[in-house]
């Protein structure tokens, strides 16, 4: 198991101490979800997070019309989680599909949480990720959602994801989006 990508990953949050990898390695599993696996389904009351070493997850739900709303993609680097449903050991209310074959680094949340209690290094990693993640991306990301024409949200995450655009298909950026496909289309054509 090759761990290199994902301390790599974390010091570029902040620096951890050998002992703060060394406890956190213990709690590393290689797994490989291929594509179509679920890594978390609606009703499941998650308890492992996942390191994305290669492929790529995508988080969604089911609207009451039946639509498919996709609220993030994980790529390589990513750390894939029902987070609050994981934090509150209650049911998912999103679906977490590998889109493609993709092998992680996961490992149990709450396992994680003890480290994060007793390791300052990984206290001070949890805290960043969060307000990395869960303040400063999530907000403009939220108003947007709400505010932007279908145009600029396009054309933002052209920019957040922009290796992406190849590896999905054109309904996977519509639920995202909030769009149908036909105006997926529509924007492609315009922007060409």
């Amino acid at each position: 198991m090759n761990t290199d990508s994902f301390f790599q990953k974390i010091k570029s949050y902040t620096n951890l101490a050998t002992e703060a990898e060394n406890a956190w390695s213990v709690l590393l599993k290689e797994n490989v979800y291929h594509k179509g696996d679920y890594f978390v389904r609606p009703g499941q009351i998650p308890k492992k997070v996942a390191f994305v070493c290669k492929g790529l997850f995508a988080q969604y739900y089911i609207t009451d019309k039946g639509d498919t709303v996709i609220k993030y993609f994980f790529p390589e680097g990513r750390i894939a989680g029902s987070i609050p449903a994981t934090l509150t050991k209650s049911e998912s209310l999103f679906t977490i599909e590998a889109l493609e074959d993709t092998t992680v680094l996961e490992y149990d949340f709450h396992e994680f949480k003890k480290l994060v209690s007793t390791n300052k290094d990984v206290a001070e990693f949890y805290i960043r990720y969060l307000e990395q993640h869960w303040v400063i991306e999530k907000e403009p990301y939220e108003i947007s959602l709400r505010n932007d024409r279908a145009g600029i949200r396009y054309d933002e995450f052209l920019s957040k994801y922009p290796g992406l655009i190849k590896r999905l298909k054109k309904h996977h950026i519509a639920a995202f989006l909030g769009i149908t496909p036909t105006q997926l289309s529509r924007i492609f054509f315009a922007n060409k």
